[in-house]
């Protein structure tokens, strides 16, 4: 069965994949093994791409998890092209990005009705 997600709810998640991404992409950078050096050149194509998800997945009626996964790959494809962009650094953003499927799960599957309670007097 394939779960459906109405535009405020892709909003509310992509608002939540970047900014979990963003932290996320932050902390590794800034404070990882590398993190000194790092934190002299912060990469503000992370940001962009992962905006690009955002979009990829605003434009999608209903978001599957295949779907969302291509989105990641496509931008990701993008990235490795560019040849001042390390690979593995591009690897580790779509693997954080596919992360955060799981999340998004939860955010669309649907809640529980409660049945009404028949009261028997």
């Amino acid at each position: 069965m394939k779960k459906t997600v109405s535009t405020g709810t892709k909003v509310a998640i992509g608002a939540g994949i970047s900014a979990l991404a963003a932290f996320a992409a932050a902390g590794y950078f800034l404070y990882g093994k590398d993190g000194a050096k790092n934190k002299k050149k912060v990469r503000g194509w992370m940001l962009k791409a992962k905006g690009e998800v955002l979009e990829g997945v605003e434009k999608l009626k209903d978001v599957t998890e295949d779907q969302y996964a291509k989105i990641v790959d496509k931008v990701g494809a993008r990235y490795k092209a560019v040849k001042s962009i390390d690979p593995a650094e591009v690897e580790l953003m779509m693997k954080e990005l596919r992360g955060h499927w799981r999340n998004i799960k939860k955010s669309i599957s649907p809640v529980p009705k409660k049945k009404a309670s028949k009261k028997t007097t």
